[in-house]
């Protein structure tokens, strides 16, 4: 920690300097568990090193993926649990980019928050690396950013950014799907990190009770669902990316089915998907209960307990399924591909 650096009147500007480091302190213990052979650089430095591994590439593509926890923070604030916001943020950019097919590499986390109170700093770095840790990214990187008069003191914003990389030959696309390949569902774990801002209204959850157990969420709380971090899909795609041919890979985020699963899918195809199939978790039963809100609206903001969906062709879905539960994924069908103009039949 740098002792000799303080400065009164940046302190007196409501920015505590000293805070920033302390943070950075209690952080560094989780940061090491995200480590792997690529990292070149230490916490702390003006730009995190990454050393890029092309062994066995022929044409190596960097894939990107940026992202935030949203309004969900909200809930964070009013149960005051810290800890996991941080594994949402890091799964909404590497669910995205395994679509392409890509291996997580890194990940950067940032940080702006009315005031920096180190161990809260430390309790949502924490969330992060878990979630590095489950998709085998490295945390080599971030930023906290002490902003008064901008954010309440209470309050803070979430965002990451991470990198992988696939081999070009190997690039997740559409151009083999077909009439007859089937749809393959990966059970979500909640809400995931999408379409908090309905949410919040329908269970009024600033003014409502959301500590008490629930009967319908087998007594939990609606808070304490509602908090239950985004799913990670890393490891079991990429485990099935070594096993089947892969033909299209849709994250279920905001938007729902209606958005997600069109957007893997080529022009006169469209998914056809058995509702009665679709495991629908007990949280969405309740929201769309309490909401009064149409089951097309639900399948058009939710996820409705699908967290990703996966095409292969119908002759690979029995090693499919099975490679995804050896990974534990209990993966299920939910539909086939059809010729079709409308992109998603429900």
């Amino acid at each position: 920690m740098n002792m000799q650096s303080h400065s009164e009147s940046y302190a007196a500007a409501g920015v505590d300097i000293t805070a920033g480091y302390r943070a950075v302190e209690l952080m560094k213990q989780h940061i090491a568990k995200t480590m792997t052979a690529g990292v070149c650089s230490d916490v702390g430095g003006f730009g995190g090193l990454f050393e890029l591994d092309v062994t066995g590439m022929t044409r190596p593509v960097l894939v990107s993926g940026t992202d935030g926890v949203g309004t969900k923070l909200k809930l964070a604030f009013l149960m005051d649990k810290h800890d996991t916001v941080g594994i949402d943020c890091v799964a909404m950019c590497v669910n995205d980019i395994i679509c392409s097919g890509a291996k997580p590499l890194f990940f950067l986390d940032y940080i702006a928050c009315g005031k920096n109170i180190p161990e809260r700093i430390a309790d949502i770095v924490k969330g992060v690396c878990e979630g590095c840790v489950q998709s085998g990214a490295a945390l080599i990187g971030g930023e906290t950013a002490e902003m008064p008069g901008f954010y309440p003191i209470d309050e803070y914003d979430l965002a990451g950014y991470c990198t992988g990389v696939v081999d070009k030959c190997k690039i997740i696309d559409n151009s083999t799907m077909q009439e007859g390949d089937v749809v393959i569902a990966l059970p979500s774990s909640g809400v995931h990190s999408n379409g908090f801002s309905l949410v919040r209204k329908v269970f009024d959850v600033e003014n409502a009770d959301i500590k008490s157990p629930v009967a319908e969420l087998g007594g939990k709380s609606i808070g304490e669902t509602l908090l239950t971090p985004t799913r990670i899909y890393v490891k079991p795609v990429l485990a099935l990316l070594d096993a089947v041919k892969v033909k299209g890979i849709s994250h279920i985020t905001g938007g729902g089915f209606y958005e997600n699963i069109p957007r893997s899918i080529p022009e006169g195809l469209g998914a056809k998907i058995d509702r009665e199939a679709v495991r629908v978790l007990p949280i969405f039963d309740l929201i769309a209960k309490t909401g009064n809100i149409s089951e097309h609206d639900m399948f058009n903001t939710f996820n409705m307990g699908v967290g990703m969906s996966i095409v292969v062709a119908k002759e690979d879905a029995e090693k499919a399924l099975s490679v995804l539960k050896e990974n534990g994924e209990d993966a299920y069908l939910i539909g086939e591909i059809v010729k079709s103009e409308q992109r998603v039949i429900l």
